[in-house]
């Protein structure tokens, strides 16, 4: 029995001559249509009931994409990473599709940047990186790391990733997370209920699932709460913060600047009044993109999908 094979994910998309030969060698067809970010709706619900499987990136896997794609073909699907805001599993099993995500694969490489944005907050080597590629010589003041703390939100894998990290740069760490708990190594790390405590908190670091409950986490009344001229991370997922108010707190200096690679709208529209501000960075949701991270998780991806679909 040959199977077909839809992939939807930009970074495996990026490298795919390098797994293309995983399905060869079982016979697969795959197709890789041109994603940007990801595909509509309507498009999806064009294309997956031609296929006997999907790996699914941040495209909309709603109900009514798995409707369609169970109608035609479509047999199981894997989402490529760790975030599954985007997909409905509920809908898929009520179908009888299996479905899995790809989780544990990327503590290491978010926190990387993670962490490299604290710095670059800290430091401001962005900014000074664009003024110098204008002829300009600026040498702006900014914070030292050590002792200072941040209010860490998420304490999973990549949580736990970033905490290491910070505290071998002597800061302080506030975590909030409602399954908390501690490891060797991480003793040192503070647990607090959200918003306690935001007051103390020089930095605020994202990295927790987005989920309806925490959907605008960081509003109004939670920025009014911190520290004045704090810097803000957020490598996890844009609603996470209401960007709205957001722009209003840059704009009082409420929030001193912020490192976003992710965004309530991606791509960050061109109007977004976010690029008004030249002391804040943004990034492209890549925050796991790295060639041996991308090789890990496709590969995962890849034999999931086999099993769901009895591939030996």
């Amino acid at each position: 029995m040959s199977y077909r094979v839809l992939i939807t994910c930009p970074p495996m998309l990026g490298l795919i001559d390098e797994f293309r030969h995983l399905f060869a060698e079982k016979g697969v067809e795959i197709y890789c249509p041109p994603v940007k970010q990801t595909l509509s709706v309507e498009e999806l619900k064009s294309l997956l009931p031609q296929f006997d499987g999907w790996i699914i990136g941040d495209d909309p896997a709603n109900l009514e994409v798995f409707q369609a794609g169970r109608k035609g073909k479509l047999k199981a699907a894997v989402k490529w990473g760790v975030g599954v805001d985007n997909v409905d599993f509920k809908a898929a099993e009520s179908l009888g599709i299996p479905i899995t995500n790809t989780p544990r694969m990327f503590g290491a490489e978010v926190s990387d940047i993670a962490v490299g944005y604290v710095i670059a907050l800290a430091r401001e080597t962005f900014w000074i990186d664009r003024q110098v590629r204008e002829g300009k010589w600026v040498k702006p003041s900014g914070i030292s790391l050590g002792g200072k703390t941040v209010a860490l939100l998420g304490f999973g894998d990549i949580g736990k990733n970033t905490a290491k990290r910070l505290l071998a740069a002597d800061m302080r760490i506030i975590a909030y997370d409602p399954y908390f708990q501690t490891e060797e190594g991480l003793k040192a790390v503070e647990y607090s209920l959200w918003a306690d405590r935001l007051d103390e908190a020089d930095f605020i670091v994202l990295t927790c699932a987005l989920t309806p409950e925490n959907y605008h986490l960081l509003n109004a009344e939670t920025l009014s709460q911190s520290k004045k001229g704090v810097r803000i991370v957020n490598v996890a997922r844009g609603p996470l913060i209401d960007e709205t108010a957001l722009v209003n707190a840059l704009k009082t200096g409420q929030v001193h600047s912020v490192a976003l690679d992710v965004f309530e709208s991606e791509p960050l529209p061109r109007d977004s009044p976010l690029r008004g501000f030249e002391q804040c960075i943004f990034g492209s949701h890549n925050g796991s993109n790295t060639v041996d991270a991308v090789h890990r998780a496709s590969k995962k991806a890849i034999q999931l999908l086999f099993d769901f679909l009895g591939i030996d």
